[in-house]
């Protein structure tokens, strides 16, 4: 019996050595944007994709691995977050995505590092709903899925998170 084709982002990438080949970047890049740590970031994807090999016949042929992948990584750091409740340390850069040239690159930066570090404030459940919306993209039923919560709560930690956000900038607490 052949291993099972996952289609991810429309292409198929075959085995589970292919699947953790082509997209470990991006989930590395995601699980850092919701946990703000490079180690925790680490931690919950090799943790994901640790879950993810037993189960990897049936999540593939679902068709499902990305959605479940980072389904583990915001289970995974909510989890901790509770437990711990922790402050994190500033934004390790190494793991975004380089910014494109724009002319005034100091001042695009800075507004970055403030956006990162904003977002670094809010709780967990919308530090994440956030970077799935507005980083990856995704739609309030995809946000939903992958937090595990119905659509009208998806759209609450987005609505939250960005009062949250807008209050902080308006008030000067940004500093």
């Amino acid at each position: 019996m052949s291993e099972p084709v996952a289609v991810v982002a429309g292409v198929g990438v075959g085995t589970f050595e292919d699947y953790v080949t082509t997209r470990s970047a991006a989930l590395l890049r995601f699980a850092y944007l919701v946990t703000r740590n490079s180690d925790d970031a680490h931690d919950a994807v090799q943790d994901a994709l640790l879950g993810l090999y037993p189960r990897w016949r049936q999540i593939a042929a679902r068709g499902e691995v990305d959605a479940y992948v980072r389904r583990s990584i915001v289970n995974a750091h909510v989890s901790a977050w509770r437990k711990v409740r922790r402050v994190f340390p500033a934004a390790d850069p190494s793991l975004l995505a380089p910014a494109p040239s724009v002319p005034d690159a100091a001042e695009a930066l800075a507004d970055a590092d403030q956006a990162l570090r904003l977002c670094g404030e809010l709780p967990p459940m919308q530090r994440a709903a956030v970077v799935l919306r507005f980083y990856e993209d995704r739609t309030f039923a995809e946000i939903a899925d992958i937090l595990g919560c119905p659509e009208g709560t998806a759209r609450s930690h987005v609505h939250r998170a960005l009062q949250a956000l807008r209050a902080k900038l308006a008030g000067g607490d940004h500093d």
